[in-house]
């Protein structure tokens, strides 16, 4: 192969690779199904019934998966090998496992089966109380995307109005808002990584690709520069 032959043929190749990249990355990024939560707390009185949101977007039905909701602050006892971190509410094989739930929450966690068609997760708490207090996270292990859990905060003030409906408006963000929260942040973060990386392999592709073409004007003309370094005679 000759030297302006294989140039052609390194530079199809990088813009090929280039143009292949940006659309493996890009596709996934753009239609993910995404799990999103509340970045504002969930504020409750004492004997208060919560909605905890907590939704995938694109809608995505889940009722074939694993649905968890845990307390991420709460770690396993570390002198017992044995023991583990329960859960709030576990959803598994269409229906809800009260075996591995806190018995804490017993009989007083469930989900909107109607809704987890449309990828609704939120978890409904019934009379709360100052215990119930912390960070909750909703999790689909098995789901096929790099944002599989989100976080919500429960706040329960005994100096909020106690409110006599299961939701507080003002407080609780709408479970089918389909607007990314923390999870649109993410997907900046990979498109600005994925074109600075283009843009870096781009530059050096064009370095290589003026290398490669005076490389091949000095091979094609050595006249020219032996021309130039003769002394000139009188």
């Amino acid at each position: 192969m000759s030297l302006n032959n294989f140039k052609d043929f390194s530079f199809f190749s990088l813009w090929t690779f280039l143009l292949c990249s940006a659309l493996s990355v890009w596709t996934p990024v753009q239609g993910e199904v995404l799990v999103i939560g509340s970045n504002l707390p969930i504020i409750a009185a004492p004997g208060d019934d919560v909605i905890l949101p907590c939704h995938l977007a694109p809608m995505f039905d889940v009722q074939g998966l694993t649905v968890e909701w845990s307390k991420p602050d709460l770690k396993p006892d570390p002198s017992d090998r044995l023991s583990r971190v329960e859960y709030v509410h576990l959803y598994r094989d269409r229906k809800e496992v009260p075996d591995m739930k806190m018995a804490s929450y017993f009989r007083r966690t469930e989900l909107f089966m109607d809704a987890m068609k449309h990828g609704n997760i939120s978890l409904k708490i019934l009379n709360v109380s100052e215990e119930d207090n912390g960070r909750y996270r909703c999790f689909i292990p098995k789901l096929r995307s790099t944002v599989k859990a989100a976080i919500v905060e429960l706040v329960v003030d005994s100096n909020f109005a106690k409110t006599s409906t299961t939701e507080t408006p003002l407080q609780t963000p709408d479970p089918q808002d389909t607007t990314p929260t923390n999870a649109g942040r993410s997907r900046v973060a990979v498109v600005v990584i994925v074109i600075a990386l283009i843009s870096a392999v781009a530059v050096a592709g064009l370095i290589v690709y003026f290398c490669c073409h005076h490389l091949h004007r000095t091979q094609k003309h050595p006249e020219d520069d032996e021309t130039q370094k003769q002394p000139l005679t009188v």
